[in-house]
C-alpha cells in the first residue's frame, strides 16, 4: 500500500539525502518535505529529485503550530520523519537559547499533530552525543542521556518528549541516534565539509586541541538506509543506534584529506579547543540491535571519504555561494577569528 512521507528538516543533509533514497528505493510512495530553509537548507540540495511528481515541498518551520497542521490537512501523511534541528555545537555555543524552539519545543508541535491525525508511523532523528563521551567501550540504546552541549542538551529534551508522547498517549514513535555523519549535501560547518572546503582553497584548518578526539563515522547514503529500515521494521517505542563502526581521530582524518587533496601539513592550524572540558572525547555506538533487523552500512569509510572529496571538487557551485556568503563569513569570523587571524 503505498504510503505519505512527511519529512520535515528535508532540505538538509541527511534530511535531503534520505529524501533521494527513499523516492529511489520506494517507487510507490509520496513524500512531502517541510522545512524553514534556515543557514543549513536549500532547495538545491533537493535538485536530483525536484521534479519528481511523488515530491511536495512547504516551507516554513516545525514550531509553527498552524503550518504543521495545515499539511497533515493537505497531504494526509502516514509516516512522519523528523530530522529537524538546529544540529551545530559550535553555532549552540554562541546561541544557546535559539536551538531549544526546534529541538524540543517544535518536536511537541509534530507528535501533537501526529497523534490529532493518527499517524501510523513517528521516527525521531538524534544524535549520539546525547549520550556524552566515552572513553571506552560503545553506546548502546539503555545507556543514560549525559548531553554536554547546549545542542545535544536539545536534542536529549527532544528524544524525551518522544518517550513521553509514546508513553503517555501511545504514539507510535521511534528514535535512531546517529553517529558522525559524512557526504555530499553537507554544511560546510561540520570538520569534514569544511576542511575539505578550505583545502581546496589552500587555507589553513584548525584542528583543536591534539586532535585525538575519536568519532565513529557513517556515511550519508548508510544512515538514511538505516533510519528507513527503523522506520520500516522497528517497533514503536524503542531506539535504534545507527552508527559506521568506524573510529577514526580527527587527527587521522585531517591527514588523509591532506593527502586526497595534495595539500601540506602545514596547513593544519592547532589551535584551543573552544568548547574546552565541554569537547567530547569519543564517541562509539553499538548498533547490534538495528543490525538484528537487518540493517548494516555498506559504504567503506576510505571509499565515502574519497567520494566526499571528489563530490565537492566537482560541486564548487554549490558550496562557493554559501562559504562566500555574509552569514557564513560571519560565523568563521566569530568563531574562528581569535585563532585562525588574517588566514579565514
Amino acid at each position: 500500500m503505498a504510503r505519505t512521507l512527511l519529512v520535515t528538516g528535508g532540505a538538509g543533509f541527511i534530511g535531503s539525502n534520505f529524501v533521494h533514497w527513499w523516492l529511489e528505493t520506494r517507487p510507490d510512495d509520496r513524500v512531502v518535505v517541510l522545512d524553514a530553509l534556515t543557514y543549513a537548507g536549500s532547495l538545491s540540495n533537493l535538485a536530483p529529485v525536484w521534479d519528481s511528481p511523488r515530491l511536495r515541498f512547504y516551507p516554513g518551520r516545525i514550531q509553527d503550530d498552524t503550518v504543521v497542521r495545515g499539511i497533515f490537512l493537505a497531504e494526509r501523511p502516514t509516516h512522519l520523519v523528523n530530522f529537524a534541528a538546529e544540529s551545530h555545537n559550535d553555532r549552540s555555543l554562541l546561541d544557546p537559547g535559539s536551538l531549544i524552539l526546534t529541538n524540543v519545543y517544535g518536536v511537541n508541535v509534530l507528535l501533537e499533530a501526529a497523534r490529532r491525525h493518527g499517524i501510523q508511523r513517528f521516527l525521531h532523528v538524534s544524535t549520539d552525543e546525547v549520550y556524552g563521551e566515552r572513553e571506552e567501550g560503545l553506546f548502546t540504546e539503555k545507556d543514560p542521556l549525559e548531553p554536554r552541549t547546549p545542542y545535544s542538551a536539545g536534542k536529549a529534551g527532544g528524544d524525551l518528549q518522544v518517550r513521553a508522547h509514546r508513553i503517555a498517549f501511545g504514539t507510535p514513535a521511534i528514535i535512531t541516534r546517529g553517529s558522525n555523519t559524512y557526504g555530499p549535501y553537507q554544511y560546510p560547518e561540520k570538520l569534514l565539509p569544511f576542511f575539505i572546503t578550505r583545502l581546496i582553497d589552500g587555507r589553513k584548518v584548525p584542528l583543536y586541541g591534539s586532535g585525538r578526539q575519536v568519532r565513529d563515522w557513517i556515511h550519508v547514503r548508510d544512515h538514511a538506509a538505516g533510519i528507513g529500515w527503523a522506520l520500516e521494521h522497528g517497533e514503536p517505542g524503542q531506539i535504534y543506534n545507527v552508527g559506521g563502526g568506524c573510529e577514526r581521530t580527527n587527527i587521522e582524518v585531517t591527514r588523509r584529506l591532506l593527502e586526497l587533496l595534495g595539500r601540506p601539513d602545514s596547513l593544519i592550524q592547532r589551535i584551543e579547543d573552544p568548547r574546552g572540558a565541554s569537547h567530547d572525547k569519543r564517541y562509539a555506538l553499538d548498533t547490534s540491535k538495528l543490525r538484528a533487523l537487518g540493517w548494516a552500512p555498506e559504504v567503506p569509510f576510505e571509499e565515502g571519504l574519497e567520494s566526499t572529496v571528489r563530490w565537492y571538487r566537482e560541486n564548487e557551485t554549490w558550496w562557493r555561494p554559501i562559504v562566500e556568503s555574509p552569514e557564513y563569513q560571519s560565523f568563521v569570523h566569530r568563531y574562528y577569528g581569535p585563532y585562525l587571524g588574517q588566514d579565514l
